[in-house]
C-alpha cells in the first residue's frame, strides 16, 4: 500500500483535499483545490513523460504518447488516490457527500492531482521529491498498460461481437461532463439494442467511449 508524502505545511494538504462543494458551504475553509489540481495535472504530465522516456528508450513517440495518456487519465489517477486512501481525507459538501462523491473516479483523480500540486509547493517547488513519490506509482502499474491485450481496438472488438451476436451496432451516449475547462471529464455509456453494457470516463468524448467499450468487454469476459 502506497503512503502519503509528508508535508511540512499541513495547510497545503488540507487545501488539496478541499472540494469546491465544501468550500462553498464553509467560507472560512481557506479555498478549494482547483488551482492545485491545475498545477498537479501539469506536473504529472511532465513527470510521466520523463518516466516513460527513460524507461523505454526504444519506443517511438507514437507509442509513448498513448501510454502517457493512460497512466495519467482519470481512471488511473483515481486508483492512485484510492491506494493512498485519499477518500478518507477529502472534505466534501453535503450534496456531493450524499451522492457517493468519495467513490467518484473524477473527484478522486482531481484530489490526487491537487495533492501533487500541493506537495510540489510544500517542497519549495523542487521537482525531485515529487518525482521520488510518483515514479514508484507509475512503475507499479506501467506493465499493465504495455500488455499486448490492451492494444486492441475496444470499440471495434465490441462491434464485431455485437454484430455477430445480434446484428446490432453498439451506440454511445455521453451522459455527463464535469470539471473545469482545462480538465474536462466525460462519462459515456455504450448500449446494445438499447440495453446498457458498459460505462467509462475520459478526458475526451472519444476516450470516454473507448473506456465504456472496454468496460463492456470486461463485463462480457472478452477482455
Amino acid at each position: 500500500m502506497a503512503s502519503l508524502p509528508s508535508f511540512h505545511n499541513a495547510a497545503l494538504f488540507i487545501q488539496a483535499m478541499t472540494h469546491k462543494s465544501y468550500a462553498r458551504e464553509h467560507p472560512d475553509a481557506g479555498g478549494d483545490n482547483e488551482r492545485l489540481e491545475f498545477l498537479g495535472d501539469a506536473i504529472l504530465t511532465f513527470l510521466c513523460g520523463e518516466f516513460l522516456f527513460a524507461r523505454y528508450p526504444d519506443k517511438p513517440e507514437g507509442e509513448l504518447t498513448p501510454l502517457r495518456a493512460s497512466l495519467v487519465d482519470a481512471t488511473q489517477l483515481g486508483k492512485f488516490a484510492q491506494q493512498l486512501s485519499l477518500q478518507t481525507h477529502i472534505r466534501l459538501g453535503k450534496g456531493v457527500e450524499g451522492s457517493d462523491g468519495r467513490t467518484n473516479a473524477r473527484l478522486l483523480s482531481s484530489a490526487f492531482e491537487a495533492l501533487i500540486g500541493a506537495y510540489f509547493l510544500d517542497q519549495r517547488s523542487q521537482i525531485a521529491p515529487v518525482r521520488e513519490f510518483v515514479f514508484p506509482l507509475f512503475e507499479a502499474v506501467v506493465d499493465d498498460f504495455t500488455d499486448p491485450t490492451r492494444n486492441i481496438n475496444e470499440k471495434s472488438t465490441l462491434q464485431e461481437w455485437s454484430l455477430g451476436r445480434s446484428g446490432v451496432i453498439p451506440t454511445y451516449e455521453i451522459v455527463s461532463e464535469s470539471g473545469p475547462d482545462h480538465a474536462k471529464e466525460f462519462t459515456a455509456i455504450v448500449r446494445i439494442a438499447s440495453e446498457p453494457y458498459g460505462r467509462g470516463q475520459g478526458r475526451s468524448k472519444q476516450d470516454a467511449q473507448k473506456a465504456a467499450a472496454r468496460d463492456a468487454l470486461q463485463q462480457l469476459r472478452l477482455l
